[in-house]
């Protein structure tokens, strides 16, 4: 992860994040663990807990408490209840400023921790899921703090979503199951960049892809890619493989499950485990039994199994190790850069949700161009003056 290394050595010396204490809720791995141990170089108090108790790597957890000193509180495979006394752990340390993955901080923040609120200057968002939450929140009127949108940063949504989640989550059903992809129908639940990166791989492996959406535009988009696109009601009878990414609930119902072919596989690769309606094909089913470590089947009828990977939690990082490092580097990048900008700025932003400022985007961007040996362009003086006036013409 060159960028962030680079990154990691600037603020050895700098020290802009001295004297704020960060509660971070993200996915603890090794990924991760740069970017805590960033921050702490940075000068931060930091405090992280896991945002998904399936993504949690042990090692990677004891490592940062052992050999850094930095305070975890995650487990891989954590219930509801530690899940959330993990979230109140990291906020015991009074933040001052958040760094969220899914929003579960944030809402815990505005829920039952409202006494810390005057105490934090801002935050970050990872995820389209969380910032969709934090814009609800904005609309309302409910949100307390700035909160940055790195999600929407182009050097991150554009590679992380697109090319990680992708390559992610091939990984994780190709592990689970150990299935040729090849000749085989994957419907791919949301076309957003998660479902454009898991759609592009699956068709690169072989496979007929179908997109299913609800946004006419994006619906457009993979039809002129090359997909077909239509409901998931007559999807669900033709796959073999089926990938919910759309951050919205119950995506695949028990109507879908009824209609499915015998053997269908079925996983989520979106932030929370509610695309697919879980509870609602356990009670449709007369048994279930553990096919594999990451896959249960669930027998509809003599004639009919469902198979679903690792309980429609995040796919690629419970069946498999998450997105490559090389991708992250500009994820995390883009975490660290928000989280100095909030140490000099937040005083002068409103409670709302920004996008990622476009001077830190492509600061990320030549950072990670030269990393991987790369160079470009640059406008001539005659190029930037025709750029930047009305009355040259043709």
């Amino acid at each position: 992860m060159p960028v962030i290394g680079q990154i990691r050595s600037r603020f050895e010396k700098a020290k802009p994040l001295k004297g704020h204490r960060i509660a971070a809720c993200l996915h603890v791995t090794s990924e991760t663990a740069n970017l805590v141990i960033t921050l702490k170089a940075g000068g931060a108090d930091i405090r992280l807990c896991a945002s998904n108790p399936l993504s949690t790597q042990d090692d990677v957890a004891a490592h940062l408490v052992k050999d850094h000193g930095i305070s975890v509180f995650a487990v891989h495979g954590a219930n509801h209840r530690q899940y959330y006394r993990h979230i109140n752990s990291v906020l015991d340390a009074a933040p001052t400023m958040t760094q969220d993955d899914g929003c579960d901080l944030v809402n815990t923040l505005h829920g039952k921790r409202r006494s810390l609120l005057p105490d934090i200057i801002g935050g970050t968002e990872e995820t389209t899921t969380g910032v969709i939450r934090l814009r609800a929140m904005e609309k309302d009127g409910a949100l307390e703090f700035p909160v940055i949108a790195v999600n929407d940063a182009d050097t991150k949504h554009l590679f992380d979503n697109r090319y990680g989640t992708g390559q992610s989550t091939i990984d994780g059903i190709i592990r689970a199951t150990n299935r040729l992809l090849a000749g085989r129908t994957m419907v791919v639940a949301g076309y957003g960049w998660c479902g454009r990166g898991v759609a592009m791989r699956a068709r690169g492996m072989g496979s007929h892809v179908i997109i299913t959406e609800i946004d006419p535009t994006k619906a457009i988009e993979a039809v002129m890619d090359g997909f077909q696109v239509m409901p998931m009601e007559k999807a669900a009878p033709l796959g073999d493989i089926f990938v919910t990414l759309t951050g919205n609930i119950n995506v695949i119902d028990v109507a879908h499950f009824r209609r499915m072919k015998d053997g269908a596989v079925v996983c989520n690769s979106g932030h929370f485990d509610v695309e697919i309606n879980i509870q609602g094909l356990r009670k449709l089913a007369r048994k279930s039994r553990t096919l594999r470590p990451e896959v249960v089947e669930h027998e509809i009828s003599p004639t009919r199994r469902i198979r679903v990977i690792s309980e429609g939690r995040l796919v690629n990082l419970s069946a498999a190790e998450g997105h490559p490092a090389a991708v992250m580097d500009m994820s995390f990048a883009n975490q660290a850069l928000a989280a100095e900008y909030l140490a000099r700025y937040a005083h002068k932003l409103e409670n709302r949700v920004y996008v990622m400022p476009r001077v830190l985007d492509e600061k990320v961007a030549k950072l990670k161009l030269r990393s991987m040996g790369f160079q470009i362009d640059k406008l001539s003086a005659e190029q930037e003056k025709y750029m930047s006036s009305y009355d040259m013409g043709t």
